[in-house]
């Protein structure tokens, strides 16, 4: 049996190594089986483990920069879901206060009226709503459509 021992600057391996011998023939060869011992396998693992959390930050800016958009539309999807949540949340508790209820139904059908009133009722005013909505749409869309 045989040990050897390398070592350089960065990590040291142990080796066993083990060698038979053919009886009838000195000098021969058979076969050799290396084992590496516990130790040197638990470096082995920690050493991979180390390199692959030291590349971790560079790994994942690289992941944020490639995929900066869709990560940033995913992310704006799931506020607004937690936002609509939360003010549905909020207007179920203030419609179990009493009287609050019915009054923003006053208030609903108070705008409803003076939206027709001002916008429905004259063909001009009309005509000035579109031009509100397609200026508008212009602005969000950038584009005449």
């Amino acid at each position: 049996m045989t040990q050897a021992n390398f070592s350089d600057d960065t990590q040291t391996i142990t080796e066993v190594v083990t060698v038979d011998l053919v009886s009838d023939k000195p000098g021969v060869i058979t076969t050799i089986t290396t084992s590496e011992t516990p130790a040197s396998q638990f470096e082995d693992i920690k050493d991979q483990i180390l390199t692959i959390l030291s590349e971790l930050p560079a790994y994942l800016s690289n992941f944020f920069t490639e995929y900066q958009k869709p990560l940033v539309t995913i992310g704006l999807i799931l506020a607004g879901g937690v936002s609509i949540k939360v003010m549905l949340g909020v207007l179920e508790a203030l419609n179990d206060v009493p009287l609050v209820a019915p009054f923003f139904e006053l208030i609903g059908m108070g705008y409803t009226g003076w939206f027709v009133y001002r916008y429905m009722l004259k063909a001009s005013t009309r005509q000035e709503l579109l031009t509100e909505i397609d200026s508008f749409k212009e602005q969000v869309i950038g584009q005449n459509s």
